[in-house]
C-alpha cells in the first residue's frame, strides 16, 4: 500500500513530536517519592560533608580548651634510671659527667604543678573558649550557607519542570493549529505560506521543550549536589506557597541581620578571643611560680665512699622564674598580638558593612521579584485574550498568519515569565531571609 505524499508528511509530524515528550513519560516511568523542601532541608543537614566538616572543626577547637587548660593539673610521670661507669674514670667531659657517676639502677616518680604564670594560663582558656564559640558560629554561617543553596536548588527544579509543562502545552496547541491549517491547505482554503509560517511555529515549541528538559536534568543534579549527594535527586518535588511581602523598608531588617547573622557572632568572639590572647601574651614578662617533687627507690648502686645512702629518696622544691631579658622575644609577641586584635576590629566593621549592604541588595531584589509577580500575570492575561483576538481574526480571514503565531509567541512568553516571576521570588525572598539570619 502507498502512502501518498500528505500521510508521509503527517507521519513524520508526529514521529518527531512524539519523540521528546516520550522523554518526559519514560524519566517518570518508576513515580520517584515525594520530597518537601523541609526534607530537602533535613537531607542537607543530614549528609551534606560542608556540615559533618564544621563539625569536625567544632570538636576540634573544644579539644583546644582542654590543651589551654592543662597546665591547671599537675603532671606526673615515672622514671626509671641505670647507669654504668668504671670506678676509675672519675674526670670526663661533656653531657655525661663522670665525675658524678655511679652504677646504680633506680625507680622513681616526679610530679610537677604550676602554681601560677600571673594569668597567662587563664586568659589562654578563655581565649580558646571564644575561639570554640566563634567556630560554632562560623559552623551555623556554613548551615545556613548550604540551606540557601538547597532552596535555590529547590526552586530551580520546580520552575524547570513547570516550563516543560508549559512547552508540552505549546508544542500541542501549535501542533493542532498546524494540523488544520494544513488541512485547509489541502482544501484550497489557506496557503502554503500559512503552512509554513505553522512548521515553524511548531518547531520552535519542540526546541523549547528540549532545552526545558535539559533544564530539568541540570537542576536535578543540582539538587542532588545541595542535599549532600553524588547523585542526581530523584525526587517529586512538593510545591510550596507564596511567601510574604518583603517589609516596606530595610531599617528593621538590617538591625536583625547584625543581632542573628552567624558570622558577625563568630568576629565578635574572635575579637574577644584576641584580645584574651594579647593578655596572655603580655603576661609573658611577668614571673611563673612552678613546683616540683619526686620520691622513688634504688635497690642497686655501687658507692665508692664511704658514705651510706639509703635505698629510698624524695624531695621537694620550688622554681620562681623572672624574665629580665630575651631579646625583646616577649614585647615583640606582645604588640604582635595586639595589633592582631586590631585587626579583629577592622574586620568585624568591614563585615557588619558588608552584611548591611548585602540586605539592601538582597531586599531590592526581593521586592523587585513580588512586584513582578502581578506585572507578569496582567501579561499573560492580556496575551491570552490577544491569542484569542488574533485567533478569530485569522478564523474570520481578517488576519495573517503573522499576527496569529506572534499572539501565540507572546503567550508562550508571558506564561514562562510569570512562572519565572513566582520562582525568583521565592528564591530572593530565602535569599532576604539568610542575609538576615533568619533562614531556618
Amino acid at each position: 500500500m502507498f502512502l501518498s505524499l500528505r500521510q508521509i508528511r503527517l507521519n513524520r509530524k508526529a514521529l518527531f513530536i512524539a519523540v521528546p515528550l516520550a522523554l518526559p513519560l519514560a524519566m517518570f516511568a518508576q513515580t520517584p517519592p515525594m520530597l518537601t523542601l523541609q526534607e530537602a532541608e533535613a537531607l542537607a543537614i543530614k549528609n551534606h560533608p560542608q556540615i559533618q566538616a564544621a563539625q569536625n572543626e567544632i570538636n576540634f577547637a573544644n579539644q583546644q580548651v582542654v590543651i589551654n587548660r592543662a597546665p591547671y593539673f599537675p603532671t606526673v610521670n615515672g622514671e626509671v634510671t641505670a647507669s654504668q661507669a668504671y670506678d676509675g674514670s672519675r674526670i670526663g667531659a661533656g653531657e655525661l659527667q663522670t665525675s658524678r657517676l655511679f652504677q646504680r639502677e633506680a625507680q622513681g616518680v616526679v610530679v610537677q604543678q604550676l602554681i601560677t604564670d600571673s594569668g597567662r594560663t587563664p586568659n589562654l582558656v578563655a581565649s580558646a573558649r571564644l575561639q570554640a564559640q566563634a567556630v560554632m558560629q562560623t559552623s551555623a554561617a556554613t548551615r545556613y550557607t548550604v540551606l540557601l543553596d538547597v532552596n535555590r536548588a529547590y526552586f530551580d527544579v520546580l520552575r524547570a519542570q513547570a516550563t516543560v509543562k508549559v512547552a508540552e502545552q505549546t508544542v500541542s496547541a501549535r501542533q493542532t493549529l498546524d494540523d488544520q491549517i494544513t488541512e485547509l491547505a489541502r482544501n484550497k482554503l489557506r496557503s502554503q505560506v500559512d503552512v509554513s509560517f505553522a512548521d515553524v511555529n511548531v518547531s520552535e515549541a519542540k526546541l523549547l521543550l528540549l532545552r526545558a528538559q535539559d533544564s530539568v536534568t541540570g537542576a536535578l543534579a543540582e539538587l542532588g549536589r545541595a542535599i549532600g549527594s553524588d547523585q542526581s535527586a530523584n525526587f517529586q518535588l512538593s510545591d510550596e506557597p507564596l511567601p510574604q511581602a518583603p517589609p516596606a523598608t530595610t531599617a528593621s531588617l538590617v538591625a536583625q541581620a547584625i543581632d542573628n547573622r552567624p558570622e558577625l557572632a563568630s568576629l565578635r568572639a574572635m575579637r574577644e578571643s584576641s584580645y584574651k590572647f594579647y593578655n596572655a601574651e603580655r603576661d609573658l614578662k611577668r614571673p611563673t611560680v612552678s613546683a616540683i617533687a619526686t620520691a622513688g627507690y634504688t635497690p642497686y648502686i655501687q658507692n665508692p665512699t664511704s658514705t651510706a645512702i639509703p635505698p629510698e629518696y624524695e624531695g621537694v622544691g620550688a622554681n620562681v622564674n623572672i624574665p629580665i631579658f630575651n631579646g625583646h622575644l616577649f614585647s615583640a609577641r606582645e604588640e604582635a598580638a595586639y595589633q592582631h586584635a586590631l585587626e579583629s576590629d577592622q574586620k568585624l566593621r568591614d563585615e557588619q558593612e558588608r552584611i548591611s549592604r548585602d540586605v539592601r541588595v538582597a531586599w531590592a531584589s526581593a521586592n523587585d521579584a513580588y512586584q513582578r509577580i502581578d506585572v507578569t500575570a496582567q501579561f499573560l492575561r492580556q496575551a491570552s485574550l490577544a491569542l484569542q483576538l488574533a485567533q478569530g481574526r485569522y478564523d474570520l480571514s481578517l488576519a495573517s498568519i503573522v499576527e496569529l503565531t506572534q499572539a501565540q509567541l507572546n503567550v508562550t512568553s508571558a506564561e514562562i515569565e510569570n512562572l519565572n516571576a513566582k520562582y525568583d521570588y521565592q528564591i530572593q525572598f530565602a535569599a532576604l531571609q539568610f542575609t538576615i539570619g533568619l533562614l531556618r
